[in-house]
């Protein structure tokens, strides 16, 4: 993946940590693999005596003291590159805008520091809307949850780069913990629509992300704060059944809450009285199994006739090629068909962590341990980028993730 190169000198280089991988052999094994607002800065900054002419007003930050804050008007043929470099710095730090777009604010406001944030604050808006037509397959799911729901939203841009940005993470988990609020059906599993959740409100508390902004206005500062298109694409939501669990898994995750495959599963009981924490210990471990495994289907009864005929009529064909006699071509569909279920069918699937059993015989096993029949109510199954390309190419609507 190609990054941006936005380091400069380096004694105000930015920092972007890498999240670090939790390192899970099996999953390896088994997968391929406050922005300021610019409403007056009580910060007063001289440099020399070149001020040509200046203004001062007074701020209120919250219930703290008033400040008293300088304007100063000053002219580049007046100002040193040195200080012309220090205000760069100063800007960048409050707005995180490129330095191109940067200087380029200070060149037309005269290097008046808040009025140059100001502009870059109006050409944010637009630069962000001029990206929007770019693709944006990267990006990050954040997830959030309580005892009763869970809510999974995927947050794209255009380069793992701005996924790793701490203030894209925070954006993203902001995202999450408000859909987890949302009142959706009665269904134990949705999505939910996007367009909702863009009209409501966030409030942000982060140093360069901060006070009370709709949805789509904080993704789009944020895509002018990167430099890129950021595009909220898809949300889901999960509900515990009455009597069981909910348990999640996020592989890939460079802080609690994010990652880039995201698995969903509940689990339901008869019983109340059944121990949770061992239903949360198998859930958590089945969670992470649909990560991996990636089944399509939760029975072999949920197999769509047409997929299922369209796989005999390929299986059929290959053994035929064989030579062999019917009788004994019959048997081999047969014999292919069940090694498909296992591939696809989540109950047929062999365990992950323990591959000396099916999925079906966990659960034959946990039912007995804590004395009631426990089953697997739904699942669900989203990855970052998953199908994107496909549908730029194509404009296709958007595809549901692996779910049942």
């Amino acid at each position: 993946m190609t990054h941006h190169n936005r380091s400069h000198s380096s004694n105000w280089k930015m920092v972007f940590y890498r999240g670090v991988k939790r390192p899970i052999a099996i999953i390896y094994k088994s997968l391929n693999s406050s922005i300021c607002c610019g409403h007056g800065y009580s910060t007063l900054t001289r440099y020399g005596n070149s001020i040509a002419e200046s203004g001062g007003y007074f701020h209120k930050h919250g219930n703290g003291p008033r400040t008293f804050a300088v304007s100063i008007r000053r002219y580049s043929a007046e100002i040193s590159s040195s200080e012309q470099m220090n205000l760069i710095k100063l800007l960048r730090e409050r707005t995180s805008a490129p330095i191109k777009e940067v200087k380029a604010a200070l060149v037309t406001s005269n290097w008046v520091i808040e009025a140059a944030q100001k502009d870059l604050r109006k050409r944010g808006i637009v630069l962000a809307s001029k990206k929007s037509s770019r693709t944006a397959a990267e990006g990050l799911l954040a997830l959030a949850q309580n005892e009763r729901k869970a809510a999974v939203i995927e947050l794209n841009c255009e380069t793992d780069f701005v996924a790793r940005n701490e203030i894209f993470q925070y954006l993203a988990l902001s995202l999450a913990k408000l859909a987890l609020l949302l009142e959706g059906s009665q269904q134990s599993f949705a999505a939910f629509p996007i367009g909702h959740l863009e009209e409501l409100k966030l409030n942000l508390d982060h140093p360069k992300l901060s006070g009370e902004k709709s949805v789509q206005n904080a993704i789009t500062e944020v895509a002018a704060m990167m430099g890129e298109n950021v595009k909220l694409r898809r949300g889901f939501a999960m509900s515990a059944p009455p009597l069981g669990v909910i348990s999640t898994y996020l592989h890939t995750s460079p802080q609690p809450g994010v990652g880039r495959i995201a698995g969903i599963l509940s689990l339901e009981v008869e019983d109340k009285n059944v121990s949770q924490d061992a239903l949360q210990h198998v859930g958590s471990e089945l969670a992470m199994h649909v990560v991996a495994a990636k089944p399509l289907f939760l029975t072999k009864e949920d197999v769509s006739s047409d997929a299922l005929s369209n796989e005999r009529e390929i299986l059929k064909s290959q053994a035929e090629s064989s030579g062999k006699p019917q009788i004994a071509i019959e048997k081999m569909v047969e014999g292919r068909l069940r090694k498909y279920f296992e591939e696809v069918v989540l109950m047929e699937q062999k365990f992950i962590v323990n591959d000396t059993m099916n999925v079906k015989t966990l659960l034959s096993n946990l039912s007995k341990d804590v004395g009631s029949p426990v089953k697997i109510g739904s699942f669900l199954r989203v990855e970052v980028g998953e199908g994107l390309q496909g549908l730029e190419a194509s404009n296709e609507s958007e595809p549901l993730a692996n779910a049942a």
